[in-house]
């Protein structure tokens, strides 16, 4: 059977608050790439996240696009951070 593709898009960008979630300028909103499978989009996801760990505000996201065109597919698996 083949490998199932899920879509996984991977982006970042400046917050306004560490605490928060929403982005300073959507204009510099870093769009890292899209992602056949949750492996793919987490090392993309990781690199980007650890190259930019110098600053605070600094955040990179997950979407998993996958969800949003069928509501039905499987959830990604879930990967334990550091």
């Amino acid at each position: 059977m083949p490998h199932q593709q899920l879509l996984h898009l991977v982006i970042g960008g400046e917050l306004e608050a560490v605490d928060g979630i929403k982005f300073r300028d959507l204009a510099k909103l870093d769009l890292v790439g899209a992602y056949a499978s949750y492996d793919e989009a987490h090392r993309a996801w990781q690199a980007k996240a650890q190259a930019t760990v110098d600053n605070a505000h600094m955040r990179y996201f997950i979407i998993h696009a996958h969800r949003l065109l069928d509501p039905s597919a499987a959830p990604a698996p879930k990967i334990p951070l550091p």
